[in-house]
């Protein structure tokens, strides 16, 4: 039998992005697609926690990781379903998913990991606009009391050693 685990810092992070679009005045669908900005950027790599870059798209570091080393993967073309983008688009979104895998399983060595996509505001996506994937290293216990009980979740490295352990020897 399979119980609930509730994650309302994930739905206070959604709301918090709602307000700060409208107090910028922007409309729900008008937020800042930052992936096309770190596309668009590549010079600020290092800063936009960029770890794996080409002609198709990038492979980034998740600011608001739901584990340590939660990777994210976008094509530099912004389409907001997977079925928008033509099949050798779909084939190279998947090419970045499994970078972002080797460069996990090389440098982490998870016991575990997800993948997933979130397409669409209803799913989950916090930039329903720009779909990318999610690849998130999971180990035995790494959900506990922190996270289930105390609502809060402790990510024991900080996105900048992250990344150096990500690109060291790219």
């Amino acid at each position: 039998m399979h119980e609930n685990v509730w994650s309302p810092w994930r739905y206070a992070y959604l709301q918090d992005l709602e307000r700060r679009r409208d107090a910028a005045g922007e409309g729900p669908h008008e937020a800042k697609d930052f992936l096309a900005t770190y596309w668009a950027s590549p010079n600020a790599d290092a800063e936009h926690r960029v770890i794996f870059r080409n002609e198709h798209g990038i492979v980034l570091l998740n600011r608001y990781p739901y584990a340590n080393g939660h990777l994210m993967a976008a094509l530099g073309e912004a389409q907001s379903t997977l079925m928008a983008y033509d099949p050798q688009q779909r084939t190279a979104l998947w090419a970045l998913v499994e970078i972002a895998v080797e460069h996990m399983q090389r440098c982490l060595r998870p016991q575990g990991i997800n993948i997933g996509i979130n397409e669409g505001r209803a799913a989950g996506a916090g930039l329903p606009e720009h779909l990318h994937a999610h690849v998130v290293p999971r180990w035995h216990g790494d959900t506990n009391f922190m996270s289930t009980v105390g609502e809060i979740r402790v990510i024991p490295s900080s996105l900048e050693d992250m990344w150096a352990l990500y690109t060291a020897g790219s």
